[in-house]
């Protein structure tokens, strides 16, 4: 029989009920326990007789011998397709986000670390941030610090605000108000310039014109041909990979070594969280819907961010199949969008 076909109401409320309880205690259902806290108006025998019926449609699973049951990764889709109820985070819980979040807005990578961190710390699952390619971003200015009479802070800010520095040993002092005009010179002709976008041929060019300032100009220039060659790789952001080990599902340590050699590689990370990107809007993927095998027994709910509408990066939350995805799609949902309107500010500033 189609699913269409064998869920009528009964069936999903009931559906909805052995799903809720699954999530909310990690413990198999059984009718008994359906019937005495959900008030369905129908009785333990029916239940059963239902719960068997969603078991052969594939909805339902009975681990092992136990005498109850667990949503399957068909079931959790129909549930989250369909049954799930929104549950829009509290104005005290944005309040919080919103908080921790502007704090940090003047440091773009503590900014998206601590995002990462928050996110783990409210879902007990592992959070995952993609940021934006070094490609994609802008040169907004070269800062250089005097530090001492041998070395100089090379600091170079692309947008949204992300920073690469370096430390230049010279041969001789250099005044302050030397140092200043060098920034000028260097922000005059790359000020503005796609980080992709900015030639080798022109940094010798401008090597040339400041020949008096050579070891400067050589760690300065060195600086900025190394940030244009790990333009294309992106970094991901990483936090309560922990949290996977407090899940009844993952204390096997056998079973969850495969899932954290997964979590450890970036360059799998990448495509998997650039593939969710590019479907442009929140995307939740289920247990065997996952085209890798070390991440079937979890589900990832992700979602894009960008700077005025543009996407630069996605968020997501990676945890088991029985995660509470009514609130965690909430807070990905709501997080998403804060990190967004913080970026975007910045970027304006």
């Amino acid at each position: 029989m189609s699913g269409a076909e064998i869920m009528n109401e009964r069936k999903k409320r009931i559906l909805q009920a052995v799903t809720d309880d699954y999530i909310s205690t990690a413990e198999p259902v059984g009718s008994r326990t359906i019937a005495r806290r959900y008030n369905l108006g129908i009785s333990p025998a029916t239940i059963r007789n239902e719960m068997a019926d969603l078991e052969e449609s594939g909805y339902l699973e009975q681990p092992h011998t136990s005498a109850g049951r667990i949503p399957s990764d068909k079931g959790y889709r129909f549930y989250v397709d369909s049954l799930m109820q929104a549950r829009p985070l509290s104005k005290e819980q944005q309040a919080r986000i919103y908080r921790e979040l502007k704090r940090r807005q003047h440091e773009i990578e503590a900014l998206i670390q601590h995002t990462a961190k928050l996110i783990a710390d409210l879902t007990s699952c592992a959070a995952l941030i993609l940021c934006p390619r070094l490609q994609d971003r802008v040169l907004k200015h070269i800062e250089l610090i005097p530090l001492n009479e041998e070395n100089v802070l090379v600091i170079l800010v692309t947008s949204p605000g992300f920073v690469e520095t370096r430390v230049v040993e010279i041969p001789h002092p250099i005044s302050a108000e030397e140092l200043r005009k060098v920034a000028e010179f260097l922000n005059a002709h790359l000020q503005g310039m796609i980080v992709s976008n900015i030639r080798v041929s022109l940094l010798k060019q401008l090597h040339l014109e400041l020949v008096r300032y050579n070891s400067l100009l050589e760690g300065t220039l060195d600086l900025i041909i190394k940030t244009i060659r790990k333009s294309g790789k992106e970094r991901v952001y990483r936090e309560g990979t922990m949290h996977i080990l407090e899940q009844p599902e993952f204390r096997d340590i056998e079973k969850v070594k495969p899932l954290f050699e997964f979590l450890g590689e970036d360059d799998t990370l990448i495509d998997i969280l650039g593939n969710a990107s590019s479907h442009g809007e929140l995307r939740v993927v289920i247990g065997k819907e996952h085209e890798m095998a070390e991440i079937r027994d979890c589900s990832m709910i992700s979602a894009p961010y960008g700077i005025r509408g543009n996407i630069v990066g996605i968020l997501a939350v990676l945890g088991p199949t029985r995660m509470d995805y009514a609130r965690i799609i909430s807070l990905v949902e709501f997080v998403a969008g804060l990190l967004s309107d913080t970026l975007t500010e910045i970027d304006a500033s």
